[in-house]
């Protein structure tokens, strides 16, 4: 088991895209493993490339883990090909600790990823699986929850943390 150190907001990976993986080898496989240690030990749902310090398109995710059995997810350059509905969630991150907030999106998605093999998979999921793969496909945009929330949602979460320095940090 090898966890590996979270990338915490406002650090400037959050902010960026991350490149498109290339290599299906051995050490992308060991990436996986470390991130789905590091997402089982946190404990998330979710974790993807950046929020662990690299700055590729892959992440991982298991949405039923908390409540049942085991189901860990790799997804490699994912796609989403088309999406529909719209759900309103409290979302939280494991690279923004503490500070969840109401976020639409769409409830159901048709996602297209490559796995460690370099095969590519397509995928309908919904509900709470859905969301999770948009929460974790907008770290690899550089795209972070707060991002999508309301501006007055946004405004009242930033301002739960440790004052103007955080504020200044987000703007």
């Amino acid at each position: 088991m090898a966890v590996m150190p979270l990338v915490m907001w406002p650090d400037p990976r959050l902010a960026r895209r991350a490149a498109e993986v290339t290599e299906f080898d051995s050490m992308l496989a060991g990436l996986a493993r470390d991130m789905l240690d590091t997402m089982y030990a946190a404990p998330g749902r979710g974790l993807a490339g950046p929020q662990v310090g690299e700055m590729v398109r892959i992440f991982v995710m298991d949405c039923g883990w908390k409540d049942g059995a085991p189901d860990p997810r790799v997804m490699v350059n994912p796609v989403i090909l088309c999406a529909s509905g719209a759900a309103t969630r409290d979302e939280g991150c494991l690279s923004v600790p503490g500070l969840a907030v109401p976020v639409t999106r769409p409830d159901r998605l048709t996602l297209r990823w490559q796995e460690l093999s370099g095969d590519w998979r397509e995928e309908v999921f919904d509900g709470f699986a859905a969301t999770c793969i948009q929460h974790e496909r907008d770290h690899l945009d550089g795209i972070l929850h707060l991002d999508r929330a309301a501006p007055a949602d946004r405004a009242a979460a930033l301002a739960q943390l440790d004052g103007p320095a955080r504020l200044e940090a987000s703007a």
